[in-house]
């Protein structure tokens, strides 16, 4: 269960590339402070799925060197009967200006099976660079990290694409800047424990690794309505597959106008 937020939050396509700032300039529609949702994931080998661990991201208001940001924390970790094969306790904080949507500061605090990661990450986005603990770096302007790309793509109008549709962006990890996109995929029904939603899909293109096939394998599923929160994530990986669910939410900005039928 390795990179249990990333698994979720389906980061997608990570490969170095130019910088592309499509996105620049949006601002938020779709979330508030206060917001909290729980993902479950769910892992799968042959045709039985079972529940393995959980991530709850939270949006709290708070002042960060006198400007307002959202300060969002994703907690991800494997329940402890699922401990004794792999255990995961991560933690991901962003620091989001509110205004712009922009990063300001990003800590990572990871331990993976006792491979652990801890980086402190500050953006000056006057001067385009990132600071480490280790280094420091050049950005593209409208630089995203881990947390703040998914809050920041929930802002994405997806009516102004057509199915087949790349949308990238650009994103900082380990001293690293790496373009992402999404492929997307179109509109359709999707059933969950709350009911059917009308949903937008899309798929994350990932590259080969120790866990994922590579390819546009992953599916992801949006709610279709000002909120956007994530439904599902569907995936294949070396050994099995994942299944990501929505399961529980609390103060969001708008109703789930999207959900069919209960």
């Amino acid at each position: 269960m390795r990179c249990l937020l990333l698994i979720i939050i389906s980061l997608a396509a990570i490969r170095p590339a130019i910088a592309q700032n499509e996105f620049c300039g949006i601002t938020n529609t779709s979330f508030k402070a206060g917001e909290s949702i729980t993902f479950k994931v769910y892992y799968n080998l042959g045709k039985l799925f079972i529940g393995a661990g959980e991530a709850v991201f939270t949006c709290q208001l708070e002042k960060l060197n006198g400007k307002d940001v959202y300060h969002v924390t994703g907690d991800g970790k494997t329940f402890r009967t699922y401990d004794w094969f792999f255990k995961v306790r991560d933690k991901y904080e962003s620091y989001i200006d509110t205004a712009t949507l922009l990063p300001q500061r990003f800590i990572r605090n990871v331990d993976e099976g006792g491979y652990k990661i801890y980086a402190n990450v500050t953006f000056d986005h006057i001067h385009n660079t990132a600071i480490s603990d280790k280094a420091t770096i050049k950005t593209p302007a409208c630089i995203q990290d881990v947390i703040s790309a998914i809050y920041y793509a929930r802002n994405i109008n997806f009516d102004k694409y057509k199915p087949g549709d790349k949308i990238p962006f650009d994103m900082y990890l380990d001293d690293k800047i790496y373009n992402i996109y999404i492929r997307y995929i179109g509109k359709e029904t999707v059933e969950t424990k709350f009911g059917k939603f009308r949903a937008i899909k899309f798929a994350p293109l990932l590259i080969q690794g120790t866990m994922f096939e590579g390819g546009e394998k992953m599916t992801v599923w949006v709610s279709d309505d000002a909120n956007k929160v994530p439904l599902r994530v569907d995936s294949p990986i070396s050994v099995g597959s994942i299944k990501v669910d929505m399961v529980a939410y609390k103060n969001l900005r708008y109703n789930f106008t999207s959900l069919i039928s209960k």
